[in-house]
This record gives C-alpha cells, structure tokens and sequence, in this order.
C-alpha cells in the first residue's frame, strides 16, 4: 500500500505554499505574493513522529473563473481531493469568510473526506480576530488557527492529519523516478499524460504553464514508477522573473532527485545549445538518460530521416554518447512503449554491480593491448580497480601517479568498461587513488 496522502487546498493566496514548505521542510512551492502562482499540484514526502505521507500543494481554486488557467486549477484541485485520504482546508484569517470560501467548503463536504479547517495568519494567538468565529458556519468542524510563517501550532495539525490516516501501515516503494526535463513548450506535460492516461498536469498552449516539477506515481507493465514533471528550463538570459528563477532552481533539483531524466527535444526545432545545457545538467549529476525526440509525426520522412537525426543527435552530445535516443510523438502515444522499456532498463544499468574480479581481468587485458601514457620517463601504472558505488556507477583505481592519467586514456577504459558490461544510458564515475594514499 502506498503512503497517505494529504491535499492542502483553499483560495489563491492564503498561504497553501508557505504552509506546504514548513511541512516538508523544505522550499518545494513556490512562495510569491501573486494570486495563482502554484498552478499544478506538487508532491512532497513529510514525515511526522515517524509516520511518513505525501503531502499535495494545490493551485487556489477560484469557483466562478472562467480564466483558462483557474478553472484548470480547480480540476487539479478535484483530482487531489479525490486522491486524497485527509484534507487541509486553509482559508484567510484576515481577510475572513468569503464566497469563494464558501463554494469551496461545499466542493468538500461532498467528498466525504476527512476535513481539517486552518484559518492561516494569525499571528498572535493572543489576539484571535472576532471574524475567527465566523469560519464555524461552513460546517467544517472546529477551526484550527494557524500561522504557516510563525508554524504556529503546526504540530497540533501534524497531530490531527496522522491520527485521520486510515491505517498507520504503509510500505516504503522502491519506485523508479523518471525526470521528464527540457526546454518550455517541447511535450513534456503531454508526454506524461500520455504515460499516466489521465490529465494530471495543465497542458495548454500558453507557454510556461507548468512552473513547479510535479510528482506523478503510475505503473506501466507492472513496474511502478514516479515521473517528475518540470518547469521548462529557459535560458538565463530570459529568466527575469523571480517565479521563473525559482522554476529553473527547482527543474535542477528535480534532476538530482531522479533516477533516469527524460530529455526532451523538439523534432522540428532540432538540437539547441539549450537542450545540449539541459542534457549537460543531467549528465554531471550522473543520472541515466534517455534523449526522447518529442513531435516526430510533423517531421517529413525521406529515407534515413531517424538514422541521419540520431546520428547528428550523436556527435553533438559526444560527451554523452552513451544516451540512447527514442522518436516518440506524445500527442498520437506513439512509441511511448519503447520509452518505458528503456527507461526501465536504463535504470537497471545505473544499478548495476560488476565482480571485482571480472573488473580486473578486463582492465588488465586493456592496459596490454593500449600502453598507458608516460611523462619524462614516468608511465602510468594501474595497479587495481573496483567498484565502490551505483546510481551512477562508481569505479576506484589504484595508480602510482594521478597527474599521468590522461583524460583520453580514462576515456579508453571507460569505453572498455562499456563494450564489457553495458552501463547503456548512464553515466560512469571515476576515482584515480594513489597507491598509498588515504581513502
């Protein structure tokens, strides 16, 4: 069984994000004052008296707006109340009961859910506002007030949300963590409602919708995986917003909670100094990944179209030559098999372990065949090698002299280490130890 899962939902701008962000401990949300920043929902893990959950950070539901972007909000906001085993109705203690509150309230009582009413910014529990007693009429049970800047009894809330959990027993998952990353306006919203068959992320066609990396959980064949859908990472140049900032801040660090990234290209542009950016973040924080060429279907097909594409694809991303590269098109759900089967065997790969003496005997074998280098009369000696960690891979040699390991002769052993054991799709990590030196 999967964690609990607890939505925070309420109105723009009562502070939903500041309170997720001191749940999690950690800044997730983005925190601006403008009405509708936090558009889709955003997962978290939190974990409270050793009870874990995951917590959902909603947009503001606006009942009566017909904006494009609010009433998709609102469909989100469904979803996470559907989803969700316990609900944190947060409404504005300053500014008081409301219509939107209202219709809100009523949007809730028909899930038949678990309800927890916090009335956000009060401050000073000394000085309760008289409109704090008005919140009783939306028939929600007894309001907590609450402080999300001061955490003001956050830990009563924490104490109301486990006790409401349906059962304290659930199971840790080893689920794959796909990162879908790229530049704004390549699919990747619509790659992952392809995946998932559900429209949990806002795909529309105003550029930047999605700014927050969202945190998806389906399975595919009977694996179970967890997609990351980020903001599109722009050039910084053009990031002059500080919610754009923060989006690109955030889409890194998506990347560094993932297993494989996604890196998603668009066919008829072709491959940017951007994507080549993105694909360099990917590829320093040793991830797997897997070039997805998104929108096939507008390309016009000759004769070795795809073979002539992944060929330029291949010698422009030579510092990671080791990346497979599918031709998808999100839209028409073509290929999207193909997709997951590597993605699953990427994954397999970054986790791989090769036996200490199977190691040795290759890199023996390859020191006969290619002579180390050698500098004024000194040539380099590989004495051992092991394998000291995976995701990513990590390989520990013991040499007499770490300034005679050239790059292109660690480049010659990884390719050894490849042709040998696979490691398709991921990154390989080298640590050169002199011998007698400290670990």
């Amino acid at each position: 069984m999967s964690r609990p899962i607890v939505a925070v939902v309420g109105r723009p701008n009562v502070g939903k994000s500041t309170f997720f962000n001191k749940i999690v401990g950690r800044r997730v949300s983005i925190v601006e004052d403008t009405p509708g920043v936090t558009r889709d929902r955003i997962y978290a893990e939190a974990e409270w008296n050793g009870i874990k959950f995951d917590l959902i950070d909603t947009g503001g539901i606006e009942p009566d707006s017909k904006d494009i972007i609010l009433s998709q909000m609102r469909e989100q906001a469904q979803m996470a109340m559907d989803m969700a085993d316990v609900i944190l109705f947060i409404v504005d203690g300053k500014d008081g009961i409301t219509t939107a509150d209202e219709e809100v309230a009523g949007m809730l009582r028909r899930t038949g859910k678990k309800i927890i009413l916090l009335v956000n910014k009060i401050d000073n529990p000394r000085k309760i506002p008289d409109n704090f007693y008005d919140f009783y009429a939306l028939g929600l049970g007894e309001p907590i007030p609450v402080s999300s800047v001061n955490m003001l009894n956050l830990g009563d809330v924490l104490d109301d949300i486990v006790k409401s959990f349906p059962d304290n027993k659930y199971e840790e998952t080893d689920d794959i963590k796909v990162s879908v990353i790229g530049k704004p306006n390549v699919g990747k919203s619509s790659l992952i409602n392809a995946l998932v068959n559900d429209n949990r992320v806002i795909v529309s066609p105003i550029a930047g919708t999605t700014r927050d990396a969202i945190d998806t959980p389906f399975e595919w064949e009977e694996n179970k995986y967890l997609l990351i859908d980020t903001a599109g990472i722009r050039r910084k140049s053009k990031v002059n917003e500080d919610i754009e900032r923060y989006s690109v801040i955030r889409s890194i660090a998506a990347i560094e909670r993932c297993d494989v990234c996604l890196v998603l290209i668009d066919a008829e542009e072709g491959l940017t100094e951007q994507d080549k950016k993105i694909a360099g973040e990917a590829h320093e924080a040793g991830k797997g990944i897997v070039v997805v060429v998104n929108k096939w279907d507008f390309v016009h097909k000759e004769t070795n179209t795809m073979r002539d594409y992944r060929r330029k694809i291949e010698s422009e991303l030579l510092f990671m030559s080791y990346a497979p590269v599918i031709f998808i098109s999100a839209l028409k759900k073509e290929r999207l098999g193909e997709v997951m089967a590597m993605v699953k065997f990427v994954a397999e790969k970054r986790a791989l372990r090769v036996p200490t003496g199977q190691l040795n005997s290759l890199i023996a074998d390859a020191v006969l065949m290619n002579q180390p280098p050698a500098d004024k009369g000194k040539r380099l000696k590989v004495y051992y090698a092991t394998q000291i960690g995976v995701k990513p891979p990590l390989f520990a040699f013991s040499i007499n002299d770490r300034e005679l390991m050239h790059f292109s002769y660690a480049r010659y052993l990884e390719n050894k280490i490849r042709a040998a054991f696979g490691f398709e799709g991921t990154s390989i990590k080298f640590l050169f130890r002199e011998r007698g030196e400290k670990k």
